[in-house]
């Protein structure tokens, strides 16, 4: 498995299927970028200027809601995954 360094949180992006209202299945292209995922690694924390390590304030398995246009985009065995900086995680999802 990947585990992201730093302050930086592993997500597996929800994928939606779109529809109009009048049913039409919308192309990838016409899709809109999603915004939510599910937590599945994060890292030990950002290092602070005093050598202490402020812990990441998500944890694996919540849903979360990010920036529209961050992240990286990332394959592994198989699988499509997007690594945040913590700063680009705007809510968790209840």
């Amino acid at each position: 498995m990947l585990r992201p360094l730093g302050d930086r949180v592993l997500i597996e992006v929800t994928q939606e299927e779109e529809k109009t209202i009048g049913g039409l299945v919308l192309a990838s292209a016409a899709k809109e970028k999603p915004q939510t995922g599910t937590v599945v690694a994060v890292g030990e924390g950002r290092l602070l200027d005093n050598g202490e390590v402020a812990p990441v304030p998500v944890k694996v398995g919540e849903t979360v809601l990010f920036e529209k246009y961050a992240g990286s985009e990332v394959k592994y065995e198989g699988k499509e995954y997007m690594i945040f900086a913590v700063k680009d995680i705007i809510a968790i999802v209840e």
